[in-house]
């Protein structure tokens, strides 16, 4: 394992083109002009990106050459970028309760009822791949599913701001990583029944989280251990829950179980943390093959 070094990969501090008056205003025009005609912006906007965005245009032909194992076309890098916009353009629709205008398959939907319904809380791990507001909206079909979010703090802050502009109810669902209370928090929402999500591919620090190296789409690559790490000393259980994006309006929803720490000994936990981690890149790989331009990590993931 390896530690994080101060400054690389430096997600969670990294600035976001746009501000709340920004925010607010592409939230206004999408609710105004609707799915349809607001999607003809995404054109413009993806051409704008593709010929100015050096940095995130390599990085996405990084990544397609390793998912579709030939060299990426300019097609393809625009296919990337237009699936990522498509899936931040539908984020207001489904988090301002507009779940009908999307056509959604579910796989493992029994599975994921019956598991869920035991309502004794655990872990659901997402990644930036494909679209986690999916997963939120159709908890909120269910009343009986209680979802919270755990994030770095700065990234709550940003996410706050987005929903403050679209569903303010949300933002109580945010667990701000950071904070002298945070992990107590946490526990208390699992003792509720409610599955905290985290989108573990990038982890839960911003500093120096402890990684790991796994193959992953044929190259190396560090993954953190501290979601799992988490997990396994709350002793709960952890699924894998991704939102495919298939374009037009269809989304696929998969549902995995992926370890339950809570049947495990406490020997035993410590054992697991690995190669559980390495299961779920295992199927972050599945599901970047079945659809590598959901992939939503825009920088040099194998650095």
């Amino acid at each position: 394992m390896s530690q994080r070094r101060a400054g690389e990969r430096d997600w969670a501090t990294r600035r976001e083109r746009g501000a709340a008056v920004t925010i607010k205003l592409i939230v206004w025009i999408a609710l105004r002009l609707r799915r349809p005609a607001t999607r003809l912006l995404l054109y413009p906007i993806c051409l704008y990106f593709l010929a100015f965005s050096k940095d995130s245009r390599a990085a996405s032909r990084g990544y397609l050459r390793r998912a579709l194992n030939r060299e990426p076309q300019l097609t393809d890098c625009f296919r990337h970028y237009f699936a990522f916009a498509s899936c931040v353009l539908d984020r207001v629709y489904l988090l301002n309760d507009q779940i009908g205008l999307f056509d959604i398959v579910i796989e493992g939907e029994e599975l994921a009822k019956t598991e869920l319904a035991r309502g004794t809380g655990g872990f659901l791990f997402g990644a930036h791949l494909g679209s986690f507001e999916i997963l939120r909206a159709l908890a909120h079909r269910q009343p009986d599913i209680k979802l919270s979010l755990l994030m770095y703090e700065e990234n709550a802050r940003k996410i706050n701001s987005v929903l403050n502009a679209i569903n303010p109810a949300l933002a109580l669902e945010v667990i701000a990583l950071g904070r002298t209370d945070s992990m107590l928090t946490v526990e208390q929402r699992l003792d509720q029944g409610h599955l905290i999500g985290i989108l573990a591919d990038r982890g839960i620090s911003p500093g120096a989280e402890e990684e790991t190296e796994i193959e992953f789409l044929g190259e190396p690559a560090r993954f953190p251990v501290g979601p799992f790490r988490l997990a396994a000393v709350l002793r709960r259980r952890v699924f894998i829950m991704v939102g495919l994006y298939r374009g037009g309006r269809r989304y696929e929803v998969h549902f995995e179980p992926l370890v339950d720490f809570s049947d495990l000994p406490r020997a035993a936990q410590r054992e697991e943390i690995v190669p559980a981690l390495r299961r779920y890149v295992d199927r972050l790989e599945y599901y970047c093959r079945s659809a590598p331009y959901n992939w939503f990590n825009f920088y040099d993931f194998w650095r």
